[in-house]
């Protein structure tokens, strides 16, 4: 067992017998207080038996020699009780680390994202500081700050996650022993008012004022779910099946998971008579669905050297919108999508197929995607409307209660013809206004 001792100047230090060896040891431990050598002297304890024993370290102690200063590290490699630790690693080192080994295989948009990201924890943490100096306290700072900034929640949680990853490499390279961002929360839920679902007759008006390209990529993103500009644009008559009602998407946003590089949707009904017109426009040798000068210019524009972005798309279509005398609404095609999902889900079709074809999970569906419009609440108001009203009409005296008689003492029960009465007259509109009481108004 190891032991405390203390020399004639103050300062401790620990002395045990190497097991291996039989030679005794020492740590000195400085200036310290006994509650602190203590502290060391049980885990330098747990560290002699785990050598000996090459049994299971001990949890605790484990965090204990992650978190020790580098100069205890050091005494305690030279005695044999850990592994050498390596130099510190500090935030620009992980950065440059990551950016290296992970990122630089990454597609141009990725490598583009992690450049902001490195820019904020940079910035906040300041390139030379050492990652093991970084606590969850710091973390949950590094979030108010981005929230300080007045960036959009949805904004702040991904660069959160991106944060978290980081870290989280840092763990795999034994840099730290704990990941500081991993238990940061953040609200990634689209924000109330930007959650807008498109009619289908707004886009029926919409395309009144636009040309036969534009047409076809609002149907595309309306009427067939596809992601803009990366899925409408790269669309090719190649995978559109219209004699079997199929079409393959192919997806760069989903292509680095196993298995997601395209997938196979079946042509919906009101998607398929655009598809039909845009093939009787299409030039000869035609490949792509949106063709032409004007479909190869959007590619060019929207896939460019960092990866795809919307280009001009969303300002155009805004002028579109307008046109057509609507007011643009907000995350232009991604509500396009959301709202296409939404009347697939209404009209009862399986939701696990739903997702599958739109290319996301049926959780990423119910948080991001699916809307609730007008045309539910005027279902929810209808519901159970015709099944057994009559029945369910409970009067006061068979729920144990009375109604005051006005000539005296006496009670009097509540006529069921006139509770029925009035449940009819609700029915065709009519509220409680009338027999002394204020008129109705409306609750929207």
């Amino acid at each position: 067992m190891a032991s405390i001792s203390t020399d004639p100047n103050g300062t401790r230090r620990i002395t045990y017998t190497d097991k291996a060896t039989r030679k005794q040891k020492c740590i000195r431990l400085g200036n310290v207080t006994a509650k602190e050598a203590a502290v060391v002297r049980m885990h330098v304890e747990h560290l002699i038996n785990h050598a000996a024993t090459q049994s299971p370290l001990n949890t605790g102690t484990a965090l204990w020699v992650a978190t020790i200063g580098d100069d205890l590290a050091e005494k305690l490699a030279r005695a044999g009780l850990i592994t050498a630790r390596p130099a510190a690693l500090t935030v620009a080192g992980m950065l440059e680390a990551y950016g290296r080994t992970v990122v630089a295989k990454q597609k141009p948009s990725t490598r583009t994202v992690f450049g902001t990201i490195t820019n904020d924890i940079a910035g906040y943490f300041k390139p030379g500081t050492e990652l093991r100096s970084i606590n969850a306290a710091d973390a949950e700072e590094f979030k108010y700050h981005l929230q300080a900034r007045g960036l959009a929640s949805a904004t702040v949680a991904r660069r959160l996650t991106h944060a978290r990853t980081l870290f989280g490499h840092a763990v795999k390279l034994n840099a730290i022993a704990a990941n500081p961002f991993a238990n940061v929360g953040s609200i990634t839920e689209l924000p109330k008012g930007k959650r807008v679902y498109v009619p289908a007759a707004d886009i029926l008006k919409v395309m009144q004022h636009a040309d036969p390209t534009w047409r076809t990529i609002l149907a595309l993103a309306r009427f067939g779910g596809l992601r803009c500009p990366t899925e409408v644009l790269l669309m090719r008559w190649e995978h559109v099946n219209l004699a079997d009602g199929e079409m393959t998407v192919t997806s760069p946003k989903t292509e680095h998971h196993g298995g997601k590089a395209y997938r196979v949707m079946p042509i919906f009904g009101n998607l398929r008579p655009y598809l039909e017109v845009a093939w009787e426009l299409a030039a000869p040798g035609e490949q792509f669905v949106v063709g032409g000068p004007r479909g190869d210019g959007y590619r060019a524009a929207a896939n460019g050297p960092k990866g795809w972005v919307n280009s001009n798309l969303r300002t155009t279509l805004g002028k579109i919108i307008r046109r057509a005398g609507l007011k643009p609404w907000p995350k232009t095609f991604n509500t396009l999508r959301a709202s296409c999902e939404t009347d697939l889900l209404d009209a009862g079709l399986n939701p696990k197929a739903v997702t599958d074809w739109l290319g996301h999970s049926l959780s990423v569906a119910m948080l991001h995607y699916a809307r609730i419009h007008d045309g539910h609440i005027k279902q929810a108001q209808a519901f159970g409307a015709n099944e057994g009203v009559t029945k369910s009409v409970t009067t006061g005296s068979e729920l144990g209660q009375t109604a005051p008689d006005t000539k005296g003492s006496r009670t009097a029960k509540v006529p069921e013809s006139r509770v029925l009465s009035y449940v009819g007259r609700l029915g065709e509109g009519v509220g409680m206004g009338g027999e002394g009481l204020e008129p109705p108004t409306s609750s929207l």
